[in-house]
Order: C-alpha cells, then structure tokens, then sequence
C-alpha cells in the first residue's frame, strides 16, 4: 500500500502543470468543451427525436445553462471567457495581456471541437439511423447544423455578419456590466447564471437567423470535427440550412 501512494505522489508530482498560464488555457479548454457538449446534445435532441423532443425552447435553456455551467467550472481560474470574442475584448481594454488571446482562442476551439466529438459518439447511432446511414449537411434530414451554426436560406452575406455582429456585441455589452463593481452588483454566485441568462435571452430574441452561435471557437471547432468526422469540406462551404 505505501509503495502503490509512493508511485501516486510520484505521478502528481511528474503530471502536475506549474505554469499558470498553461492551468489557465486547460480551464478554457474544460469550459467550453462543457458547454459546446451540453448544447450540442439539447440541439441533437430537437433534430433527431423526429418531433417527440422539438422544442426550441429547451435548446435556447440548455445553451444559456451550459455555459453558466461552463463559468462555474473555469471562473475561478482563467476567468472563464469561453469564447474568442470575450478574450478579444478583455486584451483590447488592457484588462489581459495580449499573449493569452492567441492561446486562449486555440484553447476554447479545442475544447469545442472535443466537446462536438463527445455528443457525435453519445449519439453515433441515431445519427446514423436519422438520415439513412449518411451524414448530410443540406437536405430535410441533415445533421451537420446539430454541432455548428449555418445561415437559414434567407440570410444574406450582410445580414449574416450584422446578426453575429450585434448579438456577440450585446453579450460583451451585458458580462462587461455583470462583472463591473461600480455597477449594481450581482449576489455572489450568481454571476454565471446571470450570464446565462442573457445568453437565453438573446437566443429567444436573436436565433431565428443563423442559431446564435455568438462564439468564434464554439463554430469553428464543431465546424472542424464534423469536417473530419464524415461530413467532408461541405461544412465549410455550405451557405444554408434548411432544417
């Protein structure tokens, strides 16, 4: 028994991330993996449950949960951003230093793209089995809009870019006023949930367009999972969905 926690400590000791820049980009990388899993599998749910489980409603709640979820898990050590855009606006007021953007924006897009990989194994056979054995991007039965974000037929080039524009505007807007202590101050702990929130709130308000995905890294990494997963290089070049 001694010798078996002597390899332990051992292990911990040899495994153990000094460097708090790295603990930092790992907790990025957890945080947003929690959350593109969990929205994910809300979206999975109202595509593949063929009407049972089709509520809109339930994918816009779970968004806004997972990623208060995602800021409980990663808040006390990077300050859960959890999205490019956020860390682009913290290094752009001198609030983060420049170096952790690059690393912060790879951090969250790997987490994104392992959290996309979770919900493609959980629901390998349903996916499978919901568009005959493919895995289509377009078409009444396509699946590639489950993980990452497509304009609807209707959005324009423009459109599109003002619709992700304003609404990634308006959450910035929204966790810069949460966060600041000269504000109205919001009970302790409940910061996240009020995040998630606004996240719900702009769901209902802003996601008929293009699924609000209001995340660089939470589009791009499902973006590159499903490329390699088995829908091909049409995730990237794909201009609408339909379902």
């Amino acid at each position: 028994m001694e010798k078996q926690k002597e390899i332990i400590r051992k292990l911990t000791t040899i495994l153990k991330v000094r460097s708090l820049l790295m603990k930092q980009c790992l907790a990025e990388c957890l945080g947003t993996l929690i959350h593109t899993m969990l929205s994910c599998g809300a979206v999975a749910q109202f595509t593949l449950s063929y009407g049972t489980h089709k509520e809109f409603l339930t994918v816009t709640i779970t968004g806004g949960f997972a990623v208060a979820l995602g800021i409980l898990v990663t808040s006390k050590v990077s300050g859960a951003h959890l999205n490019p855009a956020v860390s682009f606006a913290l290094c752009l007021l001198a609030c983060e230093p420049w170096l952790k953007f690059p690393l912060f924006f790879l951090a969250q897009t790997l987490g994104a793209f392992l959290g996309s990989g979770v919900m493609f194994g959980l629901y390998y056979d349903a996916l499978w089995h919901y568009d005959n054995k493919q895995l289509t991007v377009i078409g009444a039965n396509s699946t590639a809009g489950i993980f990452a974000t497509y304009p609807h037929e209707h959005l324009s080039a423009v459109n599109g870019i003002f619709d992700q524009a304003i609404g990634t505007a308006a959450l910035i807007l929204c966790i810069f006023i949460i966060v600041d202590p000269l504000n109205t101050s919001v009970p302790t702990g409940l910061e996240a949930f009020t995040i998630g929130f606004v996240i719900l709130l702009i769901g209902w308000s802003m996601g008929s367009n293009s699924q609000y995905s209001l995340n660089p890294a939470r589009d791009i990494g499902p973006h590159l999972f499903t490329a390699i997963a088995g829908w091909g290089t049409e995730t990237f070049t794909m201009e609408e969905i339909n379902h």
